[in-house]
């Protein structure tokens, strides 16, 4: 067996990178993808590796010289017209050598695991082509596979549909080829593509001839879960480079992202913070039948957003105003403040992060809960030359949750002392009594024109892509402020039809806050049956834990991400949590809890 790699476009996609160099040239954590590739084909027991080189062919023959002769026998063949032509003629000046034995044919910007050269060297089947199920970052070519894994049809970027996405294989742009099938159908049929259609065109498409006469030439060989990457942007370089990282590495690159992880579907986020059950169905196909209207219209500005925003959670229209996420609001709001402010540690960082140092009071609770009661706030800041107050209610890493009754004896208490009271209520839609639990009410806000109330809808609400929050006050100053001091079209016309539509679905809503209690309790049950692992118990939608021997929690996050594609949030990074051992996991639905607690229990 032999292989033929095509190594000859140019690569413009990857600006700098490809500037002196083609793509294979490119390196990947250090290594580059042509050493990656050479290596993994060393282990194969191969006849030869026939290059097709191009674009900087030279830079590429000297980079590799003589460095794999005890492994490899290289032989190159040169496209001179690389620039003008596509990868169907770089495998038409091989054909002869691709017709004299049985063949891997593999396209040079690919990064994929060891195992899968191994999977289709091991397959008993002549002709086959490596195929992944369809996702979201895929480009090209498209296939369909019938129950016996034949190919029968191939489906170019404009036959393309997305409602049948979810029959469609990406091919990996790895194949292996039989002597027989090279030497009588595909260079047959390759000669005759080229002569009717010229050289700027695909290999696949004389495949896709051949699979429309006779479906059972080529097979199809799913590669499940293995990882792979085609890199053609400098994208591509940032997403293969996280998920081919090792240990520590990894994490860090995945950590950097704050989010976007969508791009990596076989991940499991246990990390943010988001309702599993909302929005329902009916409202997602509501703002789907509206997608062409809201991408091409503007949004409208804060009058109208604060009204719906406003209708949405009972309150004035003067007392509210919309964030591009609350996260946008905090920032506002923290410059705003003067003086002291007293804050829980460990907290959701954002707001300590918008703050000078010396001016953060910081409370600490002394037990391995991280508990604490409105009494132990007001006897610690009692002393204290504060001018705000600042509470997560429930607090973030650590579910801890105080009462609204409390909440509003500290309201009196603060409001006594000429103390701002901010209260983060981002997760109270999570605790038992959470339809009573809020303080967006008119009657409170008028109550404590000192208190401002900040609540950030991606959480509890399940939609952390609109960026949407907002913040309450009777503080119509403080309130007005804000609403000059963000953009004047601060979210999108998607995020505003969200808050238009609501009420529709307040129903909906409420079912998934139940079904969610029910599953934080059913998932408190499973977590504790691990014997290493101390589950605080929580009112919002994570657990704090404390990981106990044999096991840390920096070692804990990283072999969950890389023996289990699973994020985790490490705490040794928080104030107040540091060396610690404290990890925090995300309530999800019950499927991927299950799979959190199996992966657990395994190690």
């Amino acid at each position: 067996m032999q292989a033929i790699i095509l190594a000859a476009g140019m690569g413009r996609r990857l600006g700098e990178y490809t500037k002196d160099n083609t793509k294979c040239m490119l390196p990947i954590n250090g290594i580059r993808l042509i050493d990656r590739t050479l290596t993994q084909l060393s282990r194969l027991g191969l006849s030869r590796v026939i290059i097709v080189v191009g674009y900087q062919a030279q830079n590429l023959t000297d980079y590799i010289g003589h460095r794999y002769d005890d492994r490899l026998k290289i032989e190159y063949i040169n496209n001179p017209v690389y620039n003008k032509t596509n990868n169907i003629y770089s495998l038409a000046l091989a054909k002869e050598q691709l017709a004299q034995d049985d063949t891997i044919l593999l396209e040079s910007d690919l990064i994929y695991e060891d195992s899968i050269l191994q999977l289709i060297t091991d397959n008993p089947a002549q002709n086959i082509a490596l195929v992944a199920k369809w996702e979201t970052w895929m480009d090209g070519t498209v296939v369909k596979i019938d129950e016996d894994n034949n190919i029968i049809d191939f489906i170019g970027k404009q036959a393309f549909k997305y409602e049948d996405a979810d029959s469609y294989y990406k091919t990996v742009n790895i194949y292996k080829f039989s002597k027989e099938f090279s030497k009588h159908k595909y260079v047959p049929f390759l000669n005759a593509y080229c002569e009717a259609l010229g050289n700027n065109e695909y290999y696949e498409q004389v495949l896709r001839i051949i699979t429309f006469l006779n479906s059972t030439d080529v097979k199809a060989l799913p590669i499940g879960d293995r990882k792979w990457y085609e890199i053609d942007d400098v994208q591509d370089k940032d997403i293969a480079e996280t998920i081919f990282a090792d240990g520590e590495d990894r994490l860090q690159k995945f950590n950097r992202r704050y989010g976007g992880y969508w791009r990596f579907p076989k991940l499991l986020d246990f990390c943010y913070l988001v309702n599993p059950y909302f929005p329902s169905r009916r409202m997602k196909d509501e703002m789907r039948a509206n997608f062409d209207t809201l991408l091409t219209q503007y949004p409208s500005g804060m009058f109208v957003n604060s009204l719906l925003a406003g209708k949405y959670f009972g309150v004035s229209q003067d007392y509210i105003v919309v964030g591009n996420g609350a996260a946008e609001l905090i920032k506002s709001a923290m410059e705003k403040l003067e003086g002291k402010i007293g804050v829980v540690f460990p907290t959701f960082e954002e707001y300590p992060n918008r703050y000078k140092a010396e001016d953060i009071v910081r409370f600490v609770p002394g037990n391995e809960d991280c508990a604490y009661t409105a009494d132990d706030l007001m006897r610690f800041f009692e002393d204290k030359a504060i001018r705000t107050l600042l509470l997560i209610n429930p607090d973030n890493p650590s579910g801890n949750f105080i009462g609204k009754a409390d909440v509003l004896r500290l309201a009196e208490w603060t409001g006594e002392r000429n103390i701002r009271f901010i209260v983060d209520e981002s997760f109270v839609d999570f605790t038992d009594d959470y339809a009573t639990n809020s303080l967006l009410d008119d009657t409170v806000l008028q109550c404590h024109r000192h208190l401002c109330v900040m609540k950030s809808i991606s959480k509890s609400y399940g939609v952390p892509g609109l960026r949407l929050g907002v913040l309450a006050s009777a503080d119509k100053e403080l309130i007005d402020f804000i609403k000059k001091d963000v953009s004047i079209w601060n979210i999108n016309s998607f995020a505003e039809f969200y808050m238009q539509i609501y009420d529709k679905y307040s129903g909906d809503y409420n079912l998934a806050c139940k079904k969610f209690i029910a599953e934080r309790n059913r998932f408190l049950h499973e977590l504790t049956a691990i014997p290493w692992l101390k589950v605080v118990p929580s009112q919002a939608n994570y657990f704090l834990c404390k990981v106990n021997a044999p096991h840390t929690s920096g070692e804990l996050t990283r072999r969950l991400l890389l023996e289990h594609d699973i994020l985790i949030k490490d705490c040794n990074s928080k104030n107040a949590l540091k060396e610690r051992n404290y990890i925090r996991i995300a309530i999800r639905d019950q499927r991927d809890n299950d799979c959190l607690v199996k992966a657990l229990k395994e190690l």
